[in-house]
């Protein structure tokens, strides 16, 4: 089965992986660096906003004490030629030499680890996603099988579909059913959302006893056109399409319908559906709901084994002399987040893997940029 959390730790890992991946190396022949000017230089451009030992003044500005020379190079280079963009530094690494560049990379690379005084909370995506999917408990069952007629199963559901039907609430293109659902929902933040979506993706969905209404056996046959985008027995295979196998029947009759008078905006399900009599409907609910389902992701990726994709490159000691990877255990939280969506959003760097991120990867960003604030600096 395809793995939608294996794919984000890709999207994710991989362009982390490219942090600063740069300029190969000066050549041998190069100056040796001299950290005292080094010194110099830092304390008038560079104290501002990572002071002289080297530590960032905010969570959001990277510390630099004790980063990799060549990367530390290789940053400044890139700001020095238009590559990365940052008016300020742009501006004051243009005034430097290659010279002063390799002064003040020795500088900063020479300075003891930065400690971070305080350990952020863990922002493991499991954990997340099970303290949110609390509120949802009383409604559609603890672990996400809901036992409420009409109410749907969340257990199993694939995770980008969840994310845009919570969205869909938020923007008023689905209507609350109460108020209360509606300040619940409007509670969440993005990163919360996500946690739920994959927490409920690995969720065990329960098998459905024969409902009350609608024949499954004639619903079968009915079903055909609906298994093109919802896969076979009602199994997606897309992260974006929900799996209907062992959904509540009245859910799905009421959202059915709900498509077919288009109160749910959705020109491909209003025009497959228009046709379909209520009986149509029934049937074709009552099959789905007997199906044996199962869950989108095999699991939710903890922190660890996330950042594990990470430490491929960045571990402690990683050498490669193709590329140049920074360090980033220890490392300001909010920078790291920083980094990894400007990647993502395609702002550095010009890799076809900067953009190769799934819309629900905010909360892996956090995961990943939390484990490594949380470890000691190197």
């Amino acid at each position: 089965m395809k793995n939608n959390m294996i794919k984000i730790m890709l999207c994710i890992g991989l362009p982390l992986a490219l942090i600063a991946c740069s300029d190969k190396q000066e050549s041998s022949g190069s100056p040796v660096a001299n950290p005292n000017m080094g010194k110099t230089l830092a304390s008038k451009n560079c104290v501002a906003c990572h002071g002289l030992d080297g530590r960032g003044v905010t969570s959001d500005i990277p510390h630099l004490a004790a980063q990799a020379e060549v990367y530390l190079v290789a940053s400044l280079k890139a700001y020095k030629e238009g590559k990365r963009t940052h008016a300020a530094l742009r501006d004051m690494a243009a005034k430097m030499s290659n010279a002063d560049i390799r002064n003040v990379a020795a500088y900063f690379a020479g300075l003891p680890p930065v400690k971070n005084p305080v350990k952020t909370e863990s922002q493991d995506i499991h954990e997340k996603g099970k303290a949110a999917s609390t509120a949802c408990a009383s409604c559609h069952g603890e672990d996400g099988n809901s036992v409420t007629q009409g109410i749907p199963s969340l257990a199993g559901q694939q995770p980008e579909y969840f994310i845009s039907a919570v969205k869909s609430y938020l923007d008023g293109s689905r209507k609350f059913a109460s108020k209360e659902k509606q300040a619940m929902v409007s509670a969440l933040n993005q990163v919360d959302i996500e946690s739920m979506a994959l927490y409920f993706a690995s969720q065990q969905p329960a098998q459905r006893k024969t409902p009350a209404v609608g024949n499954a056996a004639a619903g079968e046959p009915l079903s055909a056109d609906c298994g093109a985008c919802h896969g076979a027995s009602g199994i997606s295979s897309d992260s974006k399409i929900p799996t209907l196998a062992g959904q509540d029947a009245q859910y799905l009759v009421d959202a059915i319908k709900a498509y077919q008078d288009e109160s749910r905006q959705q020109e491909a399900m209003h025009k497959t559906l228009a046709g379909s009599s209520l009986s149509d409907i029934q049937h074709v609910a009552a099959f789905y709901s007997i199906q044996s389902s199962r869950p989108a992701e095999e699991k939710t990726f903890s922190a660890k084994e996330l950042a594990d994709k990470c430490e491929r490159c960045h571990a402690p000691g990683m050498e490669n002399p193709m590329m140049i990877f920074p360090k980033i255990r220890g490392q300001n939280r909010e920078y790291l987040i920083k980094a990894l969506k400007s990647y993502r959003d395609n702002q550095r760097g010009s890799s076809p893997m900067h953009k190769m991120s799934l819309p629900y990867n905010e909360a892996v960003i956090e995961s990943i940029a939390t484990w490594y604030a949380n470890q000691p600096a190197n």
